[in-house]
């Protein structure tokens, strides 16, 4: 039993997540927590128990959350936390703004460059977490600093520099929750930021699996076999081709299937468990070695805990 301080914003136990989650999979969060403000972060840090796990969630569009939930406390960014500020050749945005519908669209407005964030979901607290980036661009390209709310309930600012970025990855402290970013990037015409993120849709609306229950590259591209200075997503071997190459395309296991429109996507069906996706992105990284001697790595999160009767389930599914 999780000793809670009385907050402003929401608290709730017990909180399903598969209704937040891009999959509509997942088991609860022990306790959610929606603050009001930051004061409201600041002071349910400053009395809630260190002990306590604190999980970060941004617009869940990266997670598989496993069928017995995330125990400790889930922190959710509200409205409250999604204002974008335009500052010259840069944007500052709130941790739980959109970065790919709004921030983007926002910055091309004013003629400043960050297109290449316009087809990726989520909130800018997760892209700087995840190092968002596609099309040879990255979060750390454009990121100047960024602020947040530490374990101790204190305002903290940190540099680009200060976060380690790699593929994928930062190193925000463990617990600390971005509250915002300030972004620099190149000034262009804002019709042609506008028509260049146009022609991105629709070559999203093409080549990816949209409408149906997904969370975009399960797997990153194999790194170290490209050429010198490539990026994992500009690499020469695809994620999507090694998987399609051992045979997986359309693959089924339950409610759990792998696209048959882009190999690296996993969908939902409509009935899925976390742990038949789990399952099936397993079976993937295994048949993928098998056939090629590569090994692929997850790129969606897997967070918390496995279920018991899930797993039994999954047990039967495979029979």
């Amino acid at each position: 039993m999780i000793d809670l301080p009385n907050v402003r914003g929401q608290i709730k136990k017990s909180l399903p997540l598969s209704t937040m989650s891009w999959l509509k999979v997942g088991g609860p969060a022990e306790v959610f927590f929606k603050p009001n403000d930051i004061f409201d972060l600041q002071e349910f840090f400053v009395k809630i128990d260190r002990k306590i796990p604190i999980f970060v969630l941004g617009a869940c569009s990266n997670l598989i959350i496993r069928d017995g939930g995330i125990d400790g406390v889930c922190i959710r960014l509200g409205k409250q936390f999604n204002k974008i500020v335009l500052k010259g050749d840069g944007v500052v945005a709130a941790g739980g703004a959109s970065f790919g519908s709004h921030v983007a669209q926002k910055a091309a407005g004013a003629g400043v460059d960050l297109t290449f964030l316009r087809t990726i979901p989520g909130t800018i607290g997760g892209a700087v977490c995840m190092n968002a980036g596609c099309y040879g661009k990255y979060i750390k390209d454009v990121l100047v600093s960024a602020q947040f709310v530490s374990r101790e309930g204190l305002l903290r600012s940190l540099d680009a520099k200060d976060l380690n970025f790699s593929y994928r990855k930062s190193r925000i402290p463990n617990g600390w929750v971005m509250t915002s970013a300030f972004f620099k990037s190149n000034v262009s015409d804002p019709e042609y930021l506008n028509a260049k993120m146009e022609d991105m849709i629709e070559n999203r609306n093409v080549t990816q699996p949209r409408g149906e229950l997904s969370c975009g590259s399960a797997f990153r591209n194999p790194s170290g076999r490209a050429s010198s200075g490539k990026a994992d997503d500009q690499n020469d071997l695809k994620a999507w081709k090694m998987i399609e190459d051992a045979g997986l395309r359309g693959f089924q296991l339950g409610g759990a299937k792998v696209s048959s429109k882009h190999s690296n996507f996993l969908i939902n069906t409509g009935d899925a468990t976390s742990a038949q996706l789990e399952e099936l992105g397993e079976k993937i990284i295994k048949r993928v070695f098998d056939h090629s001697g590569i090994k692929l790595e997850w790129e969606i999160k897997l967070v918390g805990r496995k279920s018991k009767i899930s797993n039994k389930i999954e047990d039967r599914s495979l029979v």
